[in-house]
């Protein structure tokens, strides 16, 4: 959401509006909490200690584990997920369909079964282990290569200490992996939303979608997969944009 869009809807709903699904993504991080806690114990066990510190092999045994985490907490958390979308997307129709967890978790089960509080799974589950690969193979490679301790210590004290620059490099490089793979998670809470009979997913507003590829297709077709992304502005599509004549 960018700043534009926030004040539009403080200005209909005032600042209530703001916190559309919030008591389901509140139960989603609860679960992911307890999850991954109980997840990584387990991995834990299976893991060893005596391999060097930055190994590319230590990287990937790490990184694969972190995998398994995400993508089992995505999997328990992702029906509140798809409650808090649809919550939130309920303010383009005006519509109350869904309000409170009890009643998003019956309405869902009735109208479209156990599949219903798992649309946009799979787009979402790929865009973040992406990142998850890309973001820690990414820093791993620049620590290594690219920080060097002689080459820190000589050349300012600010970076006298190559571990100073290596803990800011993962984060560095989530921020940008994470433009990346935000079309995953776009195409994600597209689905969450499409013809579930609220205004959001329908034509106009929306086409109906067989599947995520047809979303993502859509979305490539009008260049639009980066819809939102932007946190002070909107894109705009280059088919929008008024032809020049000579």
């Amino acid at each position: 959401m960018d700043l534009f869009s926030a004040q539009h809807i403080v200005t209909v709903d005032g600042k209530r509006g703001l916190f559309r699904g919030l008591s389901p993504r509140i139960v989603s991080s609860a679960i992911s909490t307890v999850v991954r806690s109980k997840v990584k114990q387990q991995v834990e066990l299976l893991s060893k200690t005596d391999e060097l510190q930055f190994s590319l092999r230590k990287v990937v045994k790490e990184t694969s584990h972190e995998m398994i985490i995400q993508c089992l907490s995505r999997v328990a958390t992702h029906p509140f997920h798809v409650m808090s979308v649809r919550c939130m997307a309920q303010f383009v129709g005006r519509e109350v369909k869904y309000s409170g967890i009890f009643r998003c978790v019956v309405r869902i089960f009735k109208e479209e079964g156990v599949t219903g509080f798992y649309v946009g799974l799979i787009p979402h589950v790929l865009g973040e282990v992406l990142f998850l690969w890309c973001c820690n193979l990414l820093a791993h490679f620049i620590n290594t290569y690219a920080v060097d301790e002689s080459v820190c210590a000589s050349s300012s004290q600010i970076f006298s200490h190559a571990s100073a620059v290596r803990s800011y490099t993962k984060f560095v490089m989530g921020i940008a992996v994470s433009v990346l793979t935000y079309p995953f998670m776009l195409v994600a809470d597209l689905m969450a939303v499409n013809n579930c009979g609220l205004t959001a997913g329908l034509p106009p507003h929306s086409p109906i979608f067989k599947s995520w590829l047809h979303c993502w297709n859509h979305l490539s077709s009008q260049g639009h997969l980066f819809r939102g992304s932007s946190f002070f502005s909107r894109r705009v599509p280059v088919t929008s944009l008024p032809s020049i004549e000579d």
